[in-house]
């Protein structure tokens, strides 16, 4: 199973270029598309799940273009979008029947079975008759999840998967994707939190302003940081000037001020101590990057 994306550039009414030749190739297994808002993932995934079409470039899934084969290609995707939503006043086994129906799958004993299954799949099994309103926002997510699984896609595309949800149930939700890399899929999930894809993803590709910046494992990434993550000391009042120097990770409150954690090439004006090196760090390093370019460009 793979996806193969060529020079694919979007541009909306207006003028505003959302991706400039993108290329990137995804297989089996979990991908992470990671960027800040405005990046252009979404209008990635969106022309993926054949819910846009692209201004030029092509994209090829096993061997047969999307543009030719719109159709057979929509079979096998399943979306979950950033704003999934469901009927509030229809319980959770009943929302996932019209959406089998809506897939095609005619017999009453065949749906009820399948929604049995990913209902148990995704741990919801114990909530299938309660409304959709009612559901926790980790609940509605695996709901979510559970909609696009119906109907066995080989592709699973999933868009901010986290956004909202507390500590546990962010965990829970990864775990879920995980599992689901056990059978031959892509899973494509899209987001601008780290964490969500750091233990999960084999691969990952960084969009910054419609463009590729970096593709290929994340341990890849974290290497190319290493030597440019530093700790550092700095009193209260010398906090917005180090923030206005250097990207700044993370800042803990000590007794004489604070100790920071930034990433830069060089710490010239204090003493400093290089620490080893994590994909948020990484991340924050290639984003820097990438607008220092901009601005000199």
């Amino acid at each position: 199973m793979n996806i193969e994306i060529r020079d694919l550039t979007m541009q909306y009414p207006g003028g505003k270029l959302a991706l400039k030749g993108v290329s990137l190739d995804v297989g089996s297994g979990m991908f992470g598309l990671l960027g800040p808002n405005g990046a252009g993932k979404t209008s990635l995934i969106r022309i993926l799940a054949t819910l846009l079409k692209p201004t030029s470039g092509s994209i090829r899934i096993d061997g047969l273009d999307l543009e030719t084969h719109r159709k057979q290609i929509r079979k096998q995707i399943g979306y979950l979008p950033q704003e999934f939503t469901s009927f509030p006043k229809l319980t959770a086994r009943e929302f996932l029947d019209y959406v089998a129906r809506l897939k095609g799958i005619r017999s009453r004993k065949a749906r009820t079975s399948l929604i049995d299954t990913v209902l148990e799949n995704v741990g919801l099994s114990g909530a299938r008759d309660r409304r959709a309103d009612k559901l926790s926002g980790g609940m509605k997510r695996r709901l979510g999840i559970a909609q696009s699984l119906i109907g066995g896609p080989r592709i699973m595309i999933i868009d901010e998967p986290t956004t909202g949800l507390d500590p546990e149930e962010r965990v829970r939700f990864r775990n879920l994707l995980s599992d689901l890399t056990r059978e031959e899929k892509i899973i494509l999930l899209s987001t601008h939190i780290v964490g969500d894809i750091s233990s999960t993803c084999a691969r990952i590709a960084l969009l910054d302003e419609g463009r590729v910046v970096f593709s290929g494992p994340p341990g890849e990434l974290v290497e190319r940081t290493r030597g440019k993550v530093w700790n550092v000391t700095a009193l209260p009042e010398e906090m917005d000037a180090v923030k206005l120097r250097y990207p700044v990770v993370s800042s803990v409150p000590s007794v004489t001020g604070y100790e920071l954690r930034l990433v830069a090439d060089s710490v010239a004006d204090r003493p400093a101590a290089t620490v080893e090196p994590n994909l948020e760090d990484a991340y924050v390093y290639f984003m820097d990057s990438a607008e220092r370019r901009a601005a000199e460009a």
